[in-house]
């Protein structure tokens, strides 16, 4: 082997290691990779890298050489003190035998291995200091050589390219991130925009906005409670992820009451990462069902509080600043779309009104003075018989009349009181549903039908059609006496039971009042 051939080596070994440096665009895995290439090509013992902070320490620090045992001993990293601060405060390459006999050697903290030799260069590009690489304890030698320190130098040239490529690299990926979030974001307002110019139901715009929240914001579980119009507190009108039965542990708050009612009351957000330990939260079932963090906003449309929409996450998830601002903006969104809703509702149900009323002008100005007109000339009829003694004559006039009459009493009920067409008793819930819809049509009342799945059917004959029946029943008194704006009607199974239910929005009476 010829003197050069040591030399050639080595820089092949070097070539071989910046080469390395380029494999893989990762800023960590950068620095580790000039780490151990530096305590390979310099045979030290120990090696580590270091990057400043721009405060006067640093805002990493690699080491090579020390096994988990030996780290765990150390108290802390350096500070930026020592040898370690007077290479970063003079940019320049320092090789020692005995790094203890420099004039602004501080000494190792308690646990740390003892260290002799010791080479630091640094690393820098366009004249901005990158880090620095120190190397220490040169292996079969009493102290690093001017080949070592010339070789480490020209790595840590080519590591400075390495370590830019790898922050721009960085760079592109966050603003490809932000990007993508940027995205997400202006679809879920073009979703808001969307369901603000629609005029479909209130629930489907409100199930599409919480999916599209629910998957913008990563969340398990969201929530809309809205303001009865008549101002009597917050009811559950929407749920969509999981532990729907949780959730709907409590359907109703008021203003101020709960979480919920705070948010509703106050006007302004709120979010804890730690719900178990917020004790104006209510519903202890989805903290059980595993939620621990919850962000609740207010609708707001005008200035007015239209309702509150509440996303929660399963565990401790902490709400950026950036989260909430969006989610804020969301339910500013939320809260026009509903005014929207309501106004369209309150003039479609003008229209029907008023549809109602010119069908009673024309059905009593009309069909009920026709009849009542036969109605006189068969009483006339009636009349003349009794003269003439004709009894058969006279009891079919009689029953006529008394068609008639019920003819007319059947008009004005039907002009008072539209009654939903038959239905067939085979499929319980397909029944409840045309039940609901034919209400909904009829009374302009907003109204939702929940049934738990394979409950209609386990039921028999007898028992779908008295169910049925009694759901009608219950919703014709929703109807005729709640003053009600919106109703739910549920079928589900209990522990021991199954419960048919109906709950309203409307004003309601007090129990002591009840008689019979």
């Amino acid at each position: 082997m010829t003197a050069s051939e040591p030399g050639e080596s080595r820089m092949r070994a070097l070539h071989r290691a910046t080469l390395s440096l380029y494999t893989d665009l990762s800023l960590e895995s950068t620095l580790r990779r000039v780490v151990h290439a530096a305590q390979e090509l310099a045979g030290a013992t120990y090696a580590a890298l270091g990057i400043p902070d721009g405060k006067g320490g640093l805002q990493t620090f690699l080491v090579a050489g020390l096994n988990d045992e030996e780290s765990a001993r150390i108290p802390h990293l350096p500070t930026g003190r020592g040898l370690i601060g007077e290479m970063m405060r003079g940019g320049r390459s320092i090789r020692l035998p005995d790094l203890a006999a420099h004039p602004a050697s501080v000494g190792f903290p308690p646990g740390h291995p003892p260290m002799r030799s010791f080479l630091g260069v640094p690393i820098s590009a366009y004249g901005r200091p990158l880090g620095q690489i120190y190397l220490t304890d040169k292996r079969g030698a009493p102290e690093f050589t001017q080949d070592d320190q010339n070789l480490i130098e020209l790595l840590a040239a080519h590591a400075a390219a390495a370590i830019e490529n790898a922050r721009l690299y960085q760079a592109v990926q966050d603003r490809e991130a932000e990007l993508a979030q940027r995205n997400e974001e202006l679809e879920l307002v073009n979703v808001l925009t969307s369901a603000a110019s629609s005029t479909v139901d209130l629930e489907g715009m409100l199930e599409s906005i919480l999916d599209r929240v629910l998957e913008s914001f990563d969340a398990q579980a969201a929530e809309v409670f809205l303001r009865a119009e008549d101002g009597g507190g917050l009811t559950l009108a929407v749920h969509r992820g999981l532990a729907g039965k949780a959730f709907f542990e409590r359907t109703h708050f008021r203003y101020g009451e709960g979480v919920i009612g705070l948010v509703a009351a106050s006007g302004k957000p709120f979010w804890t990462d730690h719900l178990e330990n917020e004790p104006r939260f209510q519903r202890r079932d989805v903290i059980q069902a595993g939620f621990g963090s919850l962000a609740v906003v207010p609708l707001l449309a005008r200035g007015n509080v239209m309702g509150v929409l509440s996303v929660a996450w399963l565990g401790h998830h902490p709400v950026a600043e950036h989260d909430l601002r969006l989610l804020k903006a969301v339910g500013g969104g939320v809260g026009i779309v509903i005014e929207n809703a309501r106004l369209y509702r309150q003039a479609r149900r003008l229209a029907v009104l008023e549809e109602r009323e010119r069908i009673a002008m024309d059905l009593h100005d009309g069909i009920i003075q026709s009849i009542y007109a036969v109605g006189l000339t068969l009483d006339s009829v009636r009349l003349q018989s009794k003269t003439e003694r004709r009894r058969p004559i006279r009891e079919n006039l009689e029953r006529a009349i008394d068609g008639l009459n019920a003819i007319i009493r059947d008009i004005r009920a039907y002009i008072l009181d539209l009654q939903p067409s038959r239905i067939s008793m085979e499929n319980l819930e397909e029944a409840l549903q045309r039940l609901i819809d034919e209400f909904k049509a009829n009374s302009l009342m907003e109204a939702d039908l929940i049934v738990e799945p394979g409950v209609a059917d386990s039921l028999g004959s007898a028992t779908k059609a008295a169910a049925f029946h009694i759901a009608q029943e219950a919703v014709a008194n929703v109807g005729k006496h709640s003053h009600a704006t919106r109703a739910w009607l549920s079928l589900r199974r209990t522990d021991r039971s199954i419960l048919l239910q109906i709950i309203d929005n409307g004003r309601g009476f007090e129990s002591t009042d009840a008689r019979g």
